[in-house]
């Protein structure tokens, strides 16, 4: 009954109803957990040959949106928007948002070493979790979940350029390790018309102005100001002093 509820809880999120919820429920599955139980059933798998299908099937989905989203695009250019998105910190970004890792199988042994915020382990579960929805759903299934949960980064790309990498979730991440709070972004300015409009903006790590960025949005000026703080942040963290700025690329200045 508790894992019922358990699995319902997950569609909810997924927002997708199995009508095969051994799939669902193999997709949570580490293979650790195998090594603990006990009297399960000789069918009993874990998530590996679910995660394998899983990499090709967001792969493949992905290509397919981005070809149509963005036509005018070179093969250069989508694929290193490709990689961007279904890259395993990125995958396992989108896994702890929708908390994947709260229903995952685990091992005691895993579970107190951490396992559920293990990088490898969402990654691993975002993609055996969109296996289970193809095979239970069809592409559609699998599309929908996926162009859901992309929708805001696909978008970001299509307002501001690509950048490469999201260098605003990889100075939180940073921040987080070093033991500081924020980042906070502050606007400080603009200028230029209309048409060529750049913006300004400040980033905060703790009680430090640690960069500034510019570019032709709020959110470019922001991942501007992110990049060369994450720069910074990273030179300073054995030394104790700020490090140098960095140039800025894909048309943010940094100042």
């Amino acid at each position: 009954m508790e894992r019922s509820r358990s699995l319902a809880a997950l569609e909810r999120r997924l927002k997708y109803s199995f009508l095969n919820r051994n799939l669902l429920l193999t997709a949570v599955t580490h293979r650790s957990y195998l090594h603990d139980a006990r009297g399960l059933g000789a069918g009993t798998q874990d998530y590996q040959a679910l995660e394998f299908l899983g990499d090709a099937v967001v792969g493949f989905l992905v290509s397919e949106h981005l070809f149509r989203r963005f036509p005018d695009k070179r093969e250069g250019e989508l694929s290193k928007i490709r990689a961007s998105l279904v890259s395993r910190e990125a995958l396992a970004r989108k896994a702890a948002a929708l908390g994947l890792g709260d229903f995952a199988r685990l091992s005691r042994g895993e579970e107190k070493s951490g396992g559920r915020n293990k990088k490898a382990i969402l990654a691993d579960l975002f993609e055996s979790v969109t296996a289970a929805l193809y095979l239970d759903g069809g592409v559609q299934a699998a599309r929908d979940f996926l162009l859901f949960e992309l929708q805001e980064t696909l978008n970001q790309i299509e307002r501001d350029g690509f950048t490469h990498s999201d260098f605003k979730s990889m100075l939180q991440e940073a921040a987080h390790r070093l033991g500081k709070q924020g980042p906070v972004y502050q606007l400080v300015g603009e200028e230029g018309p209309p048409h060529e409009r750049r913006f300004f903006s400040n980033v905060h790590v703790g009680e430090d102005a640690v960069a500034r960025g510019s570019g032709t949005s709020k959110k470019a000026s922001e991942q501007a100001a992110a990049q060369t703080a994450l720069r910074r942040l990273e030179e300073s963290s054995g030394s104790g002093e700020l490090g140098k700025e960095i140039d800025q690329e894909n048309d943010h200045d940094v100042k």
